[in-house]
């Protein structure tokens, strides 16, 4: 199997909090396997080095040597322009889930010309719905019965069906998306907007927030878009302020 154009170069492997270094290391070494050479680890509880080389063996090791660390999240995600997390838990607020399988044709579409972050959660409790915000699709690995993995087999299995679909035409043509810190910085500016005009309740907004996310993850926004929204915000903004303004004015 070949890779189709160095696709899987623009796929970045994001591991929260993990727990464990030898985790890490054998993370790298399954990412390495199946053709992808970027990891980077948020806010590790355990980051040893040498044990983490050690699982990695020496033929995934520069992925540790060259692994960016980050202490936050969002700093971590801000430059890439998809985000899939990985999910162990179903049903609440965890819709839409896909396979690896079924998730792999639009991720090697989206990474053609986008940067790709796959985002799995700690080894004892996975990704928060909070977390689970920052993604534009959720991918569950499914099992019979027992559906906790370990995180290298998760990274193997998420990263070899991307392998997998690497080989084959893409399935569609997708532009080049806003990335996550561009669109943070949009839902930001919504979220405060809308709480402002009232269509979102004070009390608990982002219930409705999530509906927001989710239409625009499917819709997949340009750059261009994201500037277009934040217009109608600063728009909206100015009119509310002009109104006050005037109100008080007539006492």
């Amino acid at each position: 199997m070949t890779q189709s154009d160095g696709v899987l170069d623009r796929v970045t492997i994001v591991l929260h909090r993990p727990r464990i270094s030898e985790n890490i290391g054998a993370a790298a070494r399954a990412a390495c396997n199946m053709g992808i050479s970027h990891l980077s680890v948020v806010d590790p509880q355990d980051l040893d080095l040498p044990r983490a080389l050690k699982m990695a063996t020496h033929s995934a090791a520069h992925l540790i040597h060259e692994m960016h660390v980050y202490s936050d999240l969002a700093t971590a995600l801000q430059s890439q322009q998809y985000v899939v997390g990985t999910t162990a838990r179903t049903g609440g607020q965890r819709k839409e889930l896909k396979t690896p399988q079924e998730t792999a044709g639009d991720v090697i579409s989206i990474c053609r010309r986008n940067r790709v972050a796959l985002l799995f959660g700690p080894e004892d409790r996975g990704l928060t719905n909070t977390q689970l915000q920052c993604c534009h699709a959720l991918v569950t690995i499914p099992t019979a019965g027992f559906s906790s993995l370990n995180l290298a087999q998760a990274v193997m299995i998420v990263c070899y069906e991307l392998l997998v679909a690497s080989g084959r035409p893409p399935d569609r043509f997708v532009p080049r998306l806003a990335n996550r810190y561009e669109l943070d910085q949009m839902y930001d500016h919504l979220r405060r907007v809308l709480l402002r005009i009232s269509f979102l309740q004070p009390e608990n907004p982002e219930i409705g927030m999530q509906h927001i996310r989710r239409f625009f993850s499917r819709v997949g926004l340009r750059a261009r878009d994201v500037k277009v929204i934040r217009g109608l915000c600063r728009q909206i903004d100015w009119y509310t302020t002009r109104r006050e303004e005037i109100q008080r004015s007539r006492g």
